[in-house]
């Protein structure tokens, strides 16, 4: 296997695609000459032509108005926003039309829209946005949130091949910093299953995205206790037997995401936890999330604001302790 960056498994993961599949294509602003915000796209017009690789105007609604018609018509597309903070202004088309296709008139739409997330470098508040728990509320929706370089090529893969309109997180923030081996070639990491990125016994810290890395510094070593970390991979659908099963393996849990915190996917994890294993419990469930404010442009005031490695810590701990 190859080691690549999270950016370059997500690039290789679309180019597998589009080599296999004549009628997957991309659309979006500045992916042909420029090759994407982020060089996702780069070199793809050279090779699969104009036609497969279309440059956009800066109208978002009309980017994913398009796809849908697209995909009804039997393709495959699959959209980037260079920021998944313009998603807003795509919104109506995207949780009104393409999330309602096949409940109103039982039609396939199988498209993609790649949102490039969350901070961490100073983008401020229209760039550094996490915006999942838009979409869990827009029946319809799938949405996926990689954290390792494989699952960032399989899981597209797998949104590609899906009749449903998927919403793909990529966290750009874990672009150039996260590495990992990559298989060569088509593999699919089935949506809807969580990853046990550590196994653990005595507390479960469940996440998704960049905070899955926190997670997994903030416990490697704390106060000898055993922590196991739940990478939930695939937000809908979630994954609530393996949510399950850690927490009553464990007894303890923390909730982390970069998200604000209020209706966020925490709250749906700690609801379910609450619901359906009250009684595994020996503490309270625990979130740790950005609190609900905009992301600063300020380095020291954005790192105050996104959960740090002290901020989970200090949970873990507290609760161990309960």
């Amino acid at each position: 296997m190859a080691e690549m960056t999270y950016l370059s498994a997500i690039s290789d993961g679309l180019r597998e695609e589009m080599r296999h599949d004549e009628s997957v294509f991309c659309m979006g602003e500045d992916i042909g000459a420029f090759g994407g915000a982020f060089k996702v796209t780069d070199g793809f017009i050279e090779e699969f032509g104009a036609d497969r690789v279309w440059d956009t105007p800066l109208a978002e609604n009309a980017i994913i108005g398009t796809a849908v018609g697209a995909a009804v018509e039997g393709l495959r597309p699959v959209c980037e926003m260079q920021f998944a903070d313009f998603i807003s202004c795509g919104f109506d088309q995207l949780v009104n039309v393409a999330a309602k296709m096949h409940y109103r008139q039982g039609l396939a739409v199988p498209m993609v829209v790649r949102l490039p997330s969350g901070g961490g470098f100073s983008g401020g508040p229209y760039h550094s946005q996490n915006p999942e728990a838009w979409f869990l509320q827009a029946p319809g929706l799938k949405v996926v949130a990689p954290s390792t370089a494989d699952d960032a090529k399989g899981l597209l893969a797998s949104a590609i091949r899906d009749p449903n309109p998927v919403v793909y997180l990529e966290h750009k923030h874990l672009y150039r910093r996260v590495k990992g081996e990559v298989p060569e070639g088509r593999y699919e990491v089935p949506l809807g299953r969580v990853r046990v990125a550590r196994e653990g016994t005595d507390l479960t810290v469940i996440s998704y995205g960049a905070m899955v890395g926190i997670a997994l510094e903030a416990t490697q070593d704390i106060d000898g206790a055993s922590v196991e970390v739940i990478d939930l991979r695939s937000l809908v659908p979630l994954d609530t037997e393996g949510i399950l099963r850690s927490v009553r393996k464990t007894s303890k849990v923390v909730v982390l995401h970069e998200a604000t915190r209020s209706c966020g996917v925490g709250a749906e994890v700690c609801a379910l936890i609450a619901q359906e294993a009250f009684e595994d419990l020996d503490g309270p469930v625990v979130r740790v999330t950005a609190p609900d404010v905009p992301i600063p442009f300020s380095p020291p005031l954005e790192r105050a604001v996104l959960p740090q490695v002290d901020d989970v810590k200090e949970a873990c701990r507290e609760l161990l302790a309960y």
